[in-house]
């Protein structure tokens, strides 16, 4: 099956990784597993051997058919439920209970996705994800924050597993790929006014890089609610967004509201 260039396909084809992917996702029989992107079935076919139920979300409808093909006594017993479109499309509230969202993400879809489950109204109780190496460098470092790794932090934790290299794929990316988890799924904030709040603050933060904090800050509040802020938060005067972690960005974002 040719990759299409438009919907960023890469086929994971190694095995042995997909188990791993599937190992470190820990399913168990009860749980309701949500796959994006199965591609040629690499992850599903152990996804199934684990999980009591799999829904698969395919935007390639050819790819669709052959999985529909393969994985026809699996749909038949209705442990696999696919479905043929766009995941930016899927309402996760059609989920019943609780479910784990496993996936290889297209590369250039993978902050879409991530934001747009952990924001969603039912989100899942954790994620593992393949995505590119740097993007998972990113979301979990410790040190110099991104505005991708404090949003995803503010309703998780976010761990790096294991690289996966380039040769594991087909076509092979010109990057290597790692897979991350993210555990503790949970909604940190009384209400979408305050979300809101929080991360317009959050990407005010990070919108100039080599501006200090206190200055991209102007752009939400005067310089002496920001003054005030920094007080609150214990944030030094001339600190950089990259240096603030999370629980002092949940002051600011209050502090500012």
């Amino acid at each position: 099956m040719k990759a299409k260039k438009s919907l960023g396909q890469n086929f994971l084809m190694h095995a042995r990784t997909a188990e791993r992917i599937v190992d470190a996702a820990a399913i168990g029989k009860s749980d309701t597993v949500l796959e994006i992107g199965p591609g040629t079935g690499m992850l599903t076919a152990p996804l199934l051997s684990r999980a009591k139920r799999v829904i698969a979300v395919e935007a390639d409808a050819q790819l669709a058919e052959k999985l529909k093909e393969k994985f026809r006594a699996e749909i038949a017993d209705r442990r696999l439920e696919l479905i043929s479109g766009d995941i930016r499309a899927f309402d996760p509230s059609s989920i019943k209970g609780s479910y784990t969202l496993v996936a290889n993400i297209p590369y250039y879809l993978t902050g879409e996705i991530i934001r747009d489950f952990l924001s969603a109204k039912h989100k899942p109780a954790s994620m593992t994800l393949l995505v590119q190496k740097e993007v998972a460098e990113r979301i979990a470092r410790s040190k110099k924050e991104s505005i991708l790794s404090i949003a995803v932090k503010a309703y998780g934790a976010p761990k790096y597993l294991f690289t996966v290299p380039r040769g594991a794929f087909v076509p092979a990316p010109s990057v290597d790929s790692a897979v991350i988890s993210i555990s503790n799924i949970q909604m940190p904030f009384v209400s979408k006014k305050e979300e809101g709040r929080f991360f317009e603050v959050l990407r005010a933060g990070f919108a100039h890089k080599r501006k200090l904090l206190a200055g991209n800050l102007g752009a939400v509040a005067g310089k002496e609610a920001v003054r005030s802020a920094f007080e609150k938060a214990g944030v030094p005067e001339k600190a950089r967004a990259e240096d603030i972690a999370l629980p002092k960005w949940r002051v600011l974002s209050e502090a500012l509201s």
